[in-house]
């Protein structure tokens, strides 16, 4: 709607652009005449009215619409974004769909869509009074443009191999840089860098001659069927407004060079939103309505992190996942992306929860403790009915990771997924599940499942017997005889209860 409101302005500008200069001609040449005033003060209020109207219409088209088109972009940016998460591409791919390709797509409709809708409808006016300019209106606004296009088409196929591959070195230099350096490669990949660089610049360079050839061709053009309506016997003001009404035409060459150059961006992002569309979100293997605090354990590979994702698109739940990115803003930045309106207190607030002890102005170079503070900050900021947590408090140590997720948890007013290895903060959770090759395998409380046979059980005692041997290296608590020699050992059972004194003899 908003770009239909940009095109009736733009196409109002123009129509009154093309009125002041055929109403100024006439003007001028009868006041020649010399005539009675009367006979001139409808022009000169047409005139003038028609200047003024301009100015106001071309700010008016121009501010419809970019605001048309920003708006929407947000939208597209945020769809083809969601789309790439749940269908990855390469790095290099990826960045070009989400950033060169949504911003091409805006130039498409800025610069060829827009102009092309109004110079059409201008065209079909002008057209409909003045017969005559349908040559000049087709010739102009309908051939060139055309020719323009299959020239830039062709020049656009042979640079797009050369596009893609800059987009796959920048990637690859810009995340592989310290593994290339430690190879004594980095040198070398940025001359292959600069090499296609200059490549491109210079195919650039000399696809731009036919074009700016052919936008001479439509300059001439219009004042060729000028020169011919002056032949002809007609009116001044007949001859300068055709070539105010071809002038709307003649940058529609340029726009035909444009559409040539990002139509396949356009069609690229078309891809990705159809791909989304189409996308039927999978099933989780698990339904967490029942449940408010529910526990996910499994073997590394098991397809803890596919269950997260499933679940995050089913419920539309948010929370710190695998794939969970810093970008190169400022902590309070990365942390705001969740609630952009958040208050200092809300801010103030989700930091105490996570622990998160830097400054909200300082650049986000964290390490890997402090990340994963952060990103349960953002988690907590966003609120979600359904908080997932994949192994939140990794790079932190026992303690303080215990401390840090027993207050994320006690924070969180809506249901928790917690995917972890440890099973002690498991203990007060109402439901558990333990994943298997994709397959859950068990289910149940933590008492339940300590009592059952299998992987969790397995896990928990091994859990217990090492955290009770760290202790009791640390503190002393196992005792040593020096008389005897042997060592004393306490072993608990799969519940975590003392259940016998073992002797080593040491050696």
């Amino acid at each position: 709607m908003r770009l239909l409101v940009a095109v009736v302005v733009g196409v109002a500008a123009e129509l009154a652009g093309i009125g002041l200069v055929t109403t100024a001609v006439w003007l001028v040449v009868r006041a020649a005449e010399q005539p009675p005033m009367s006979a001139l003060a409808v022009a000169i209020v047409a005139v003038r009215t028609l200047a003024v109207a301009r100015g106001g219409l071309r700010y008016a088209e121009r501010l419809a619409g970019h605001e048309a088109v920003l708006k929407a972009m947000v939208e597209v940016r945020g769809r083809v974004y969601e789309s790439l998460l749940r269908r990855p591409l390469r790095g290099g791919d990826a960045l070009t769909r989400l950033v060169s390709d949504v911003d091409a797509l805006q130039d498409a409709v800025l610069r060829c869509l827009l102009p092309a809708c109004v110079a059409a409808l201008v065209g079909v006016a002008a057209v409909a009074v003045v017969p005559r300019l349908a040559l000049g209106v087709v010739v102009v606004g309908l051939v060139l443009p055309l020719a323009a296009f299959a020239l830039a088409d062709r020049h656009s196929r042979a640079l797009a191999p050369l596009r893609a591959e800059l987009a796959e070195r920048t990637v690859t230099l810009r995340e592989g840089a310290a593994e290339l350096r430690a190879f004594g490669a980095l040198d070398r990949e940025l001359r292959r860098a600069d090499a296609v660089v200059d490549d491109l610049a210079g195919r650039e360079r000399r696809g731009t001659f036919p074009a700016a050839a052919l936008a001479g061709v439509a300059v001439a053009a219009q004042f060729g069927f000028a020169v011919l309506l002056l032949v002809q016997g007609s009116p001044a003001h007949v001859v300068l407004g055709a070539v105010a009404v071809l002038e709307v035409m003649v940058p529609l060459t340029n726009a035909a060079q444009k559409w040539a150059e990002v139509r396949g961006s356009v069609s690229r992002v078309r891809e990705v939103l159809a791909a989304r569309s189409e996308h039927t979100p999978a099933e989780p293997i698990i339904d967490v309505t029942p449940y408010h605090r529910i526990g996910v354990v499994g073997p590394s590979g098991a397809g803890k992190s596919t269950l997260l994702r499933a679940i995050a698109e089913k419920h539309g739940a948010k929370g710190v996942l695998d794939d969970a990115h810093v970008f190169e803003r400022t902590v309070r930045e990365n942390v705001l992306f969740a609630k952009p309106d958040a208050t200092r207190a809300e801010l103030d607030r989700v930091a105490r929860v996570a622990d998160l002890d830097v400054d909200w102005d300082a650049a986000a170079k964290l390490s890997g403790g402090q990340r994963q503070r952060l990103f349960l900050a953002r988690a907590l900021l966003a609120d979600p009915d359904v908080l997932l947590l994949d192994e939140p408090v990794e790079g932190l140590t026992v303690e303080h990771g215990d401390r840090v997720l027993r207050q994320v948890l006690d924070a969180a007013r809506g249901k928790v997924v917690l995917v972890t290895h440890r099973l002690a903060p498991l203990r007060d959770f109402d439901h558990i599940v333990v994943i298997e090759d994709g397959r859950v395998t068990q289910r149940g409380t933590h008492a339940e499942l300590v009592a059952t046979e299998g992987y969790y059980r397995d896990r928990w005692s091994t859990e217990r017997i090492g955290g009770r041997s760290a202790i009791s290296t640390s503190t002393g608590l196992d005792s040593h005889s020096s008389a005897t020699g042997t060592n004393v050992v306490n072993v608990f059972d799969a519940t975590g209860t003392p259940s016998r004194r073992s002797t080593v003899p040491t050696t």
